[in-house]
């Protein structure tokens, strides 16, 4: 048995390399996204995973995706708020990594949605996940060329508090499980 325990915002003593679903805490997840910032804090303002998810879950709306890939995109990237955030380059050379975010992953969406997502929800998660990795850069790195992806909602850019963006996040969440 691996003892890797973090404690979470919620007390608990969690060990994210062999979670089950009764570990997984959306308060936990609500309040740990909004305080991580995209591309490893590389960027020129501070932006976070909370309001990147949460623009994912509004893109999948708007694109007319089931509540479930929308539950799925707000969730995507809820292993980050267990595992921290790294950035996609770096995780190509970890497997172990990649393993454990992957199971963790699966976990969260059996909890959240019943079941791990399918390989054709994965492919629409992704499609939105990307969509908004290009604009995310653009704007927070910068970039002189505009994205050729285009998104259906307006993004915002701007500095929030952090128990702002939580609270979106858990409302959305309610919404979508409702």
């Amino acid at each position: 048995m691996n003892d890797c325990k973090i404690t979470t915002y919620t007390g608990l003593r969690f060990n994210p390399l062999e979670a089950t679903a009764d570990d997984i805490r959306i308060e936990d997840i609500a309040h740990a996204l909004p305080l991580i910032c995209r591309g490893n804090g590389q960027v020129v303002t501070f932006f976070s995973v909370g309001q990147h998810c949460i623009n994912c879950a509004r893109e999948a709306e708007a694109r007319g995706y089931s509540r479930r890939v929308q539950m799925a995109c707000l969730v995507h990237d809820a292993s980050e708020c267990y595992l921290s955030d790294v950035p996609s380059p770096l995780k190509q050379v970890m497997p172990d990594y990649r393993r454990y975010e992957s199971r963790l992953l699966d976990i969260i969406y059996e909890k959240f949605l019943g079941s791990p997502i399918t390989r054709d929800e994965k492919a629409l998660v992704d499609l939105v996940d990307e969509a908004m990795l290009y604009w995310d850069l653009h704007t927070l790195l910068q970039w002189n060329e505009r994205p050729s992806v285009q998104v259906s909602i307006g993004l915002n850019y701007d500095v929030r508090p952090f128990d702002e963006v939580e609270r979106e996040y858990l409302e959305l969440f309610m919404k979508l499980s409702g």
